[in-house]
């Protein structure tokens, strides 16, 4: 499948054309944004938005509903990134030097653009507002939900018969939702699939209308059908998991990922997986293998993950609702950056000790500043709850 494979009209890949679809209901409601193509070799949730879109009149909804083109450039030329990977970008460095650098690259340009119609629709933002950032994957995997993980991203997606992938913000840098989650709104990522794998079209169609369904956008809506499309994409499989281990693909580093392995494939402890400048990777934990890589570009070789108990997602569910991360500051090491961002710095000659777990199930997820310190941030201090607080998902 190619961009032009499409059929979208060309002047969609007009600058000003970013939102190929906007649709205005006649009665209020939330809004919702959908991201497609931030990589430009997936294209499955351009084709899906519009296969689902084109199919909805203003009467049929509450609210609003938008299609974004992330890297149109890279679209065009049917590749990730042309300079640099636009999903790894959203750093406040980055967005700094949009404003003073004179020259931008392709990826910068099409940042710049995106953060431009971000600025203007949250401006005028009321009701809730939903960030959906389509995907594919190079490998073979069922449909997945990835998120940020503060309180209100896991009940909206839990609203989808999909498996749930915490903690990968602490794994990549700059991701898109990750910005968008410092501003507090619900911001979840779906993987619909194998880049070229018909399927994936399907699978995110059937996540769009569920999505839109759960937004109260489009009540009217059967999502019967569309449930048991994801439903028989995942096996049944909805539990919670949580990134443990990613392997990091150096600059020049020759790797390569053995053939035959798939996301969410049961793997054991000393399974060959990867062979790296002639070094053979085995695996080091019982668990399940996540996000294998299958293309030249990217640098995330592979993810491990490891399904959360029960026990623990309620128990952090408690001990947020009672902000009872304050507690945190009376340990050795820890002290507060920015209490009103829920931010920690912690001393690593200190808490090095501590397990990261620990920290989890607070809402903290920590980040690298030095070789002595890391800062912890809390998606649920930021997070906009006022905002949602009358969504039925919220509710339920």
């Amino acid at each position: 499948m190619t961009y032009t494979d499409l059929k979208v009209n060309k002047t969609h890949t007009e600058a000003s054309n970013r939102v190929f679809h906007h649709i205005i209901g006649k009665n209020p409601g939330a809004t919702i944004v959908f991201f497609a193509g931030v990589h430009g070799n997936e294209y499955a949730g351009v084709r899906a938005l519009d296969n689902v879109l084109k199919t909805i009149t203003p009467k049929d909804i509450c609210g609003e509903i938008y299609g974004v083109y992330g890297n149109i450039k890279a679209l065009e030329k049917n590749k990730r990134f042309l300079k640099s990977d636009l999903n790894r970008m959203w750093t406040s460095k980055q967005l700094n030097n949009l404003k003073i650098n004179t020259f931008l690259n392709e990826e910068e340009q099409e940042q710049q653009e995106l953060f431009s119609f971000l600025k203007k629709l949250l401006a005028i933002i009321k009701n809730p507002v939903y960030f959906i950032d389509l995907h594919t994957t190079s490998s073979k995997t069922l449909p997945f939900i990835t998120i940020n993980d503060a309180l209100i991203n896991r009940k909206f997606s839990g609203c989808f018969p999909v498996p749930i992938v915490l903690g990968i913000e602490e794994y990549l840098d700059g991701p898109l939702l990750s910005y968008l989650n410092t501003l507090g709104y619900v911001s979840l990522g779906f993987e619909a699939g194998q880049h070229t794998d018909p399927v994936a079209i399907s699978n995110c169609e059937a996540f769009i209308l569920l999505a839109l369904k759960q937004a109260g956008n489009a009540k009217h809506i059967n999502a019967d059908r569309a449930e048991n499309v994801l439903k028989r994409s995942c096996d049944d499989i909805t539990s919670i998991f949580e990134v443990i281990y990613k392997h990091h693909i150096k600059p020049k580093e020759n790797f390569e990922m053995l053939k035959g392995f798939e996301s969410f494939q049961d793997i054991k402890k000393g399974t060959l997986l990867a062979i790296s400048n002639d070094i053979e990777i085995y695996s080091k934990f019982n668990a399940k293998l996540f996000m294998p890589l299958y293309q030249k570009s990217g640098n995330d070789g592979f993810f491990i993950i490891r399904r959360i108990p029960e026990f623990f997602l309620k128990l952090s569910e408690i001990l947020r609702q009672i902000k009872a991360d304050s507690l945190l500051t009376v340990l050795p090491g820890i002290t507060w950056r920015n209490k009103q961002k829920g931010i920690l710095k912690a001393n690593l000659s200190v808490t090095r000790f501590m397990a990261k777990s620990i920290f989890h199930l607070f809402g903290y997820r920590n980040k690298q500043l030095d070789k002595t310190h890391v800062l912890l941030y809390n998606r649920e201090r930021v997070s906009k709850k006022e905002m949602y607080k009358n969504e039925s998902w919220l509710k339920d």
